[in-house]
């Protein structure tokens, strides 16, 4: 019988995980299933113990319950714990529930191995102080990058998220009406592109060689990746961080890290036939 796993969230049925989760299976002899998995806001915990219960391995967590599994996990990798938020649940073979945050290093490995962009020694601005931003601060300090701003419209919140990860790193924060040129790397994970929408920025925001990335994607340039690019600044959305969370999660469940490139390409192709 098929190892069976799913996305879960309230809505899910816009999810790609099961489509890119197939595609990883076929591409390494891996024997699964993967569903989409709709939980009634008030029955998160019921809907993960069922899955469970009846024989699930394994199960990606999207919006809104990513904080409710951070809570039920009985343990949590160095990165969930710090993002306070948990896109992964593994079944280990006890019963007990491990919570990873796969997204930080998604976003990294797009960056880095798809983009072929450099985070080491750079100077970049992380926009936005929410769930999306913690997730990728530990990941991207990592990379050590030659400065790490933290920048949103609430400016206490960007130095309140810089505080509470100082002791993984040196960063500044602020807001967004503070902002001043000379970045090479401006990753927007802010959660402006959802609503269609681009935050306050001024126009001489990158050094002559600046990336810009938004982690949000779509079939058509987000706001973000639009204004990128009228400035002449080459841009990227996030539906690589999406296939490259994927693989960190398949990998934490099969023990095997499945080649992305193949499935980001069939993806892109799919959104915008």
């Amino acid at each position: 019988m098929s190892d069976h796993y799913a996305v879960i969230g309230n809505p899910v049925d816009h999810s790609l995980s099961p489509q890119i989760h197939t595609a990883f299976a076929a591409q390494t002899g891996e024997d699964l299933v993967y569903e989409k998995l709709l939980a009634p806001l008030d029955s998160f915990t019921e809907s993960v113990q069922t899955f469970f219960a009846e024989g699930g391995r394994g199960l990606n967590v999207t919006v809104p319950f990513k904080i409710e599994a951070c809570e039920l996990a009985d343990a949590l990798t160095e990165r969930a714990a710090a993002a306070g938020a948990v896109n992964t649940l593994v079944y280990g073979e006890s019963g007990n529930l491990l919570g990873d945050n796969t997204d930080g290093a998604g976003l990294v490995s797009d960056i880095r191995n798809n983009l072929g962009w450099t985070i080491q020694d750079k100077r970049v601005l992380l926009l936005g102080a929410g769930g999306a931003a913690r997730g990728a601060l530990l990941p991207l300090l990592a990379e050590h990058p030659s400065q790490l701003h933290i920048a949103n419209r609430t400016a206490a919140k960007a130095c309140q998220l810089a505080d509470e990860f100082s002791h993984y790193g040196a960063m500044t924060a602020g807001g967004l009406d503070q902002l001043c040129g000379g970045f090479d790397l401006v990753i927007n994970a802010s959660s402006a592109s959802l609503g269609n929408q681009l935050p306050p920025l001024p126009e001489h925001l990158f050094t002559s060689t600046g990336r810009a990335y938004d982690m949000v994607y779509g079939a058509k340039p987000t706001p973000f990746v639009h204004w990128a690019h009228e400035l002449g600044v080459e841009a990227a959305d996030g539906l690589g961080m999406l296939v490259g969370q994927a693989a960190e999660a398949f990998c934490l469940w099969r023990g095997v890290k499945p080649r992305v490139e193949p499935v980001l390409a069939q993806l892109r192709r799919t959104l915008t036939a």
